[in-house]
């Protein structure tokens, strides 16, 4: 009887964890398997966590176009808009190619302008202009970011057996010569603490660290670069073995810390929505990266029902995107458990 009533309790949490998902915005019933983050020097309880540039360059024109100036909340500091106000990111580590964003009043015109732009530049859709109040208004504008990567690695690496349903590619003593030649050691100390980065057909660079560590993006990146090794040989050696899994993921995060919450300095102007989309896809041939943002404002009054966000938390590795020219990088993400987040990819 004992069992019984644990495999119906366990029926029911499953059930009510499923539904509190997808009321959270995200028809993904693992979209709480992987999380994403507003700033690489964001500090997240789920192992699993991602970063990448888009939402800083939407805060950005927000200052500049919509506010005219940082901003600030009445009625209470916010640690989440002091970091954004900082700039950690703009768009100039990144090219010209590979951004699209603008800004306006919110109107079906400028939704329509949107979709024509993304269209012609990078041949895509957008995942969240759905989900936005096109109901024109007072104080109502929208700012939107569009980043986009595709490339590929010099060479594409040999693909590995697949490992407790992971695929894996990389490089074995059998591969070609070819392939040990786009991967630089950059440390290797132990298996347990190792970095390596991977030269691509165009300017952009792969960046992949082993480590335990559970700091921010900012402190894996700058330990990653900086901190001392012992000496190593910089090249893969034909014994040398390189193992890397495919990933497959999709996240849609709201930062509901921003929303509804007026800004000082406007006409009781507030944050309605403030969210981020982040697409990200690995394989032994090259990386595809798709990521949307978008901030829309309003005047109306404060809503009394705002949905609770949901974490759910489980280790591996830090990836980090640069491109070659920049000091900074434009992606980061840490992997906890590759079979899980991979459910998350479409």
């Amino acid at each position: 009887m004992e069992k019984i009533y644990a495999f119906f309790k366990y029926i029911i949490v499953f059930l009510c964890l499923s539904s509190s998902v997808m009321a959270a915005g995200n028809s993904n019933m693992f979209a709480w398997a992987i999380e994403a983050v507003p700033l690489m020097s964001s500090r997240c309880e789920n192992p699993n966590r991602v970063w990448v540039g888009t939402f800083q360059l939407v805060w950005n024109d927000f200052m500049d176009e919509i506010v005219k100036g940082p901003v600030v909340f009445k009625g209470g500091k916010s640690y989440l808009a002091q970091g954004l106000n900082k700039r950690e990111f703009t768009a100039d580590e990144l090219s010209p190619s590979s951004y699209y964003k603008t800004c306006g009043e919110i109107s079906l015109d400028l939704k329509k302008k949107i979709e024509t732009a993304i269209k012609k530049k990078f041949n895509e859709t957008s995942d969240i202009l759905d989900s936005v109040n096109w109901m024109p208004g007072e104080g109502k504008y929208l700012v939107y970011a569009m980043l986009k990567k595709d490339f590929k690695f010099a060479a594409p690496f040999d693909r590995l057996k697949t490992e407790k349903g992971v695929q894996y590619f990389g490089i074995t003593p059998k591969s070609h010569n070819a392939l040990r030649e786009q991967v630089t050691v950059l440390f290797y100390t132990s298996r347990a603490d190792f970095a390596v980065k991977i030269k691509t057909a165009g300017k952009d660079e792969v960046f992949l660290y082993r480590t335990d560590k559970d700091d921010s993006f900012e402190k894996l990146y700058s330990d990653m670069l900086t901190s001392p090794r012992y000496d190593s040989y910089k090249g893969i050696l034909p014994q040398d073995e390189l193992k890397i899994p495919d990933i497959n993921l999709f996240v849609f995060q709201s930062f509901d810390d921003l929303c509804y919450r007026p800004i000082k300095g406007t006409d009781n102007l507030m944050i309605e929505s403030a969210i981020e989309t982040v697409e990200f896809k690995m394989n032994q041939a090259g990386v595809k990266l798709k990521s949307e943002a978008a901030i829309a404002t309003t005047k109306a009054a404060l809503p009394t029902n705002l949905r609770p966000r949901l974490f759910y938390f489980d280790d591996t590795f830090v990836l980090f995107l640069k491109e070659q020219d920049k000091s900074k990088p434009y992606f980061a993400l840490r992997v906890a458990d590759v079979s899980l987040i991979n459910k998350t990819g479409r």
